[in-house]
């Protein structure tokens, strides 16, 4: 049976201590370098069992290590502390400033390439002139104009996030949901009320997919000249009414 060994590759020497100091869930500040190095010199010993390229910035690390190791093995005298060298200075401080500086520049590079991975998911659409697409004869809104209704909009769009919020919603079901389907839901809705308040469409529980959908369908339906939208004041509710052939408008406003 055939047996392989799969080692992580490494950027350079630095690389791999960092890596080793993040495994052993270590303070950077206070290494035990004994363990750290010990681990070191095995990983590169694997590397050159394996006949895998093991360049000279390691091998300098390895020799930086076992230097430190050394130098923090020898009998302390008693006014010197015990991680300190006979010049009263630490042998692991140098080190530790350049990981320091390795750890800043590695977080930056990772923020960096997380930004990457969101922008290139990102498609930008130029804008484009939308006259041609117009009909000749557009509903007229009574009242009100398409900020008002839109402002309408986004009012319960917070509605939804509150809510959201409130029950600490972590899971999403995908709606299966069309404009079709919601056109017809809401036609069958309107055509029995003949008025209904916009706010009033929209149920607290439903997911933002289906918020958005319903609200489509009503700018759809506005299209189609099927139903208006009215607003006796400005901050009145706005109520969209049912435009049935048979009818007058005027006598459903008063209705």
């Amino acid at each position: 049976m055939e047996y392989k060994v799969v080692l992580e590759t490494f950027e350079g020497p630095l690389d791999l201590l960092y890596h080793l100091i993040e495994k052993n869930k270590v303070d950077i500040y206070d290494i035990p370098i004994a363990k750290i190095t010990d681990q070191y010199v095995e990983y590169i010993e694997t590397m050159q069992e394996l006949d895998m390229n093991v360049t000279s910035e390691f091998l300098v690390m390895v020799a930086t290590l076992l230097e430190i190791k050394s130098k923090m093995l020898l009998p302390a005298t008693k006014n010197d502390d015990e991680n300190t060298d006979e010049d009263g200075v630490d042998p692991r401080e140098e080190l530790v400033l350049r990981l320091l500086e390795y750890k800043k520049y590695k977080t930056a590079a990772e923020e960096l390439k997380n930004k990457e991975m969101v922008q290139s998911k990102v498609f930008n659409k130029p804008q484009e002139e939308i006259e041609h697409f117009i009909d000749g004869d557009q509903p007229k809104l009574e009242g009100i104009d398409l900020k008002d209704l839109l402002k309408a909009f986004s009012e319960v769009m917070n509605r939804q996030k509150k809510y959201d919020e409130e029950f600490d919603f972590h899971e999403i079901e995908r709606d299966e949901i069309t404009i079709e389907d919601a056109i017809d839901e809401l036609l069958h809705i309107i055509s029995k009320v003949k008025k209904i308040k916009f706010h009033d469409l929209f149920k607290i529980e439903y997911s933002k997919v289906k918020i958005v959908v319903t609200f489509l369908s009503v700018l759809e339906l506005i299209r189609l000249n099927t139903i208006t939208i009215h607003q006796e004041r400005n901050f009145d509710d706005i109520v969209l009414i049912y435009k049935d052939s048979k009818g007058d408008k005027t006598e459903e406003l008063n209705g």
